[in-house]
């Protein structure tokens, strides 16, 4: 047929295979110029050309069929351009993923990782305005950057850096209670804010040093030290944002205390 592609032309220009435009025209994301109703051949017009390779680029990208739809057909270039920059910053997000999780493994696989310092401490009476609620485990971080958002804007005297507390079962059973907090001199309730006391507990302390993405490897190295020293574990995980996003951009200043509440446990009989 003059001026048409047969559906072999059209996937060597496009470099889309056969099957996959045989499956894009099935699914209506691209459909052929014409179908020849006696043979059932697909042609193609050379202007689709051009859709065929924005189409590659994006799946190649990983970008859902509906949203590569949504390009290819919405004639409002500001929908199309918003629908290209979400899928963009979902790439970015998971490149940030990726390379945390290259960091922690790097740290995990190192012959001679680095030795961790643990301090046994003994905190004080502290009030604190506070955030608690039951929280599945992987809404942690939209939960906690929430929270302390609510509580950043209604307490204005605070008296040193802001912590949490993680009951153990929000790792061991994947949802648990999950408290957010900041020291305060005044009592305060506002909203989902209440005033918290937390009284004196003895800790095995460490510093995590910069970002969270290996946060992970620290607990670990924490929980090691817990259990060749014959202490048990008593109590939510304590953490204190000494210095955070809050205080710096730059991630490599992060410091988190991470504290385990613990006794000298009994010893284990055999």
């Amino acid at each position: 047929m003059n001026g048409l592609l047969t559906i072999g032309e059209f996937s060597r220009i496009t470099h889309l295979s056969v099957k996959t435009l045989r499956r894009y025209h099935e699914s209506g994301l691209l459909e052929p110029a014409t179908v020849d109703d006696y043979s059932g051949y697909r042609y193609y017009d050379t202007d689709q050309v051009a859709t065929a390779q924005v189409i590659r680029r994006f799946r190649s990208m990983q970008m859902p069929e509906r949203e590569v739809r949504a390009i290819v057909t919405t004639p409002d270039p500001d929908a199309r351009a918003r629908l290209i920059t979400e899928h963009l910053t979902r790439l970015e997000r998971q490149l940030d993923d990726t390379r945390s999780a290259v960091t922690a493994l790097r740290r995990l696989i190192d012959p001679t990782p680095p030795t961790i310092e643990v301090r046994r401490i003994l905190t004080v009476e502290c009030s604190v305005a506070a955030i608690s609620e039951m929280v599945d485990a992987s809404e942690v971080l939209n939960w906690y950057s929430d929270a302390m958002a609510e509580i950043d804007a209604a307490a204005y005297e605070t008296t040193g850096p802001p912590g949490g507390l993680y009951d153990n079962e929000l790792f061991t059973e994947g949802r648990g209670v999950m408290t957010v907090y900041v020291p305060t001199l005044d009592p305060l309730s506002v909203n989902r804010i209440r005033s918290m006391t937390l009284q004196p507990t003895e800790l095995a302390v460490t510093v995590h040093h910069g970002p969270h993405d290996d946060i992970d490897v620290t607990y670990g190295a924490l929980g090691i030290y817990v259990e060749t020293n014959g202490l048990a574990i008593v109590g939510p995980v304590r953490e204190v944002y000494v210095v955070g996003p809050r205080d710096t951009e730059d991630s490599s200043l992060w410091r988190t205390e991470i504290g385990w509440p613990v006794f000298a446990a009994s010893p284990r009989t055999r």
